[in-house]
């Protein structure tokens, strides 16, 4: 499985957020970040059939 490199995206995310994160809390949110990817991996391999309708639409 590949792993995907999370800190390009925490770092774009702390400068839209206007965060400034230390290198402990940036260091633990890699690993979240990692592990969450991690959990979803299953759940995004699934396979789905293509005529399958994804969301229904709402109509009032």
């Amino acid at each position: 499985m590949n792993q995907a490199d999370w800190t390009p995206y925490l770092a774009h995310m702390e400068q839209m957020l206007q965060l400034e994160l230390d290198e402990a809390r940036r260091a633990e949110l890699l690993i979240q970040l990692t592990r969450i990817a991690q959990m979803a991996a299953p759940l995004m391999a699934f396979p789905l059939d293509d005529r399958l309708e994804v969301a229904g639409v709402y109509q009032a």
